[in-house]
């Protein structure tokens, strides 16, 4: 495929088909991760590949019950990973730190560029994949299923596998709404709302055109996009709650020696 058809034609696959991935394109996926860019050149990344099928249900509850989960042969999972770095420090008798916040958003950054470009290799495959926020939401329960030591912590996730459904691909904001041109330029009220009138649009008839979402949203009297965002999906609560998940998770595997 070309490569725009690719970027264009992305969306998130939640039902699969019972086929399994070859190892040999597995493998091409994952060189195509390896050549991502990365600060340094230090790779502060692993990959987990997860296919036994008694740990993806292990995995399915802290992944919020999404059924992909458990329904697609594949699960990756990208870790900000300074744990390999730090040992190979200490064999070459060199200082050993990278035990800070600022270690774990490089590596962070480095698992989610790694993270896309085997999400391109995927889909120019044919195969269809769906990033889990859950990854990062409730690392601490992925991590402790998933082994892993101090130093590492998992940042992104996404079910892969061949598509059993052709979802419509959503709507993206504008670009004029996204890209600034030498600074930020921001927005006046009436720029907000022309810049999200076709998703305040979509998203309402979206949620409207299924049943159970419909009657969540009734029963919570939302009346807009905005309000099924904050009050319905990702509440204030909820993101203080897996923002001290997070933080506390990052102390644990020795992430915030920041002083």
């Amino acid at each position: 495929m070309e490569l725009k058809d690719v970027i264009h034609g992305h969306r998130s696959i939640r039902q699969y088909e019972d086929k399994e991935v070859s190892q040999e394109l597995l493998d091409q996926i994952l060189e195509a991760g390896i050549r991502a860019s990365s600060s340094g050149n230090m790779q502060s990344y692993s990959i987990i590949v997860t296919k036994d099928k008694e740990l993806k249900n292990q995995l399915y509850s802290a992944h919020m019950d999404q059924s992909m989960v458990v329904d697609a042969p594949v699960l990756l999972t990208f870790c900000a990973d300074f744990n390999r770095m730090r040992k190979w420090l200490e064999l070459n008798d060199a200082p050993v730190h990278f035990d800070n916040y600022m270690s774990f958003m490089i590596g962070a950054i480095d698992a989610t560029l790694v993270s896309q470009n085997c999400a391109l290799a995927a889909e120019n495959a044919g195969l269809g994949i769906c990033y889990m926020g859950s990854t990062l939401a409730n690392c601490d329960q992925i991590g402790k299923l998933l082994n892993l030591p101090e130093n590492v912590v998992p940042v992104v996730g996404y079910s892969l596998g061949y598509p059993a459904e052709n979802p419509a691909p959503r709507d993206r904001l504008p670009k004029h709404g996204l890209v600034h041109y030498d600074t930020y330029q921001d927005y006046s009220d009436q720029e907000i709302l022309d810049i999200y009138k076709e998703r305040d649009e979509k998203g309402w008839n979206r949620y409207m055109d299924v049943p159970r979402l419909k009657e969540m949203t009734e029963q919570l009297g939302l009346k807009n996009l905005a309000q099924i965002y904050t009050i319905a999906k990702y509440t204030e609560e909820s993101h203080h709650e897996f923002s001290q998940t997070v933080l506390n998770y990052l102390e644990k595997q020795n992430f915030m020696n920041n002083g």
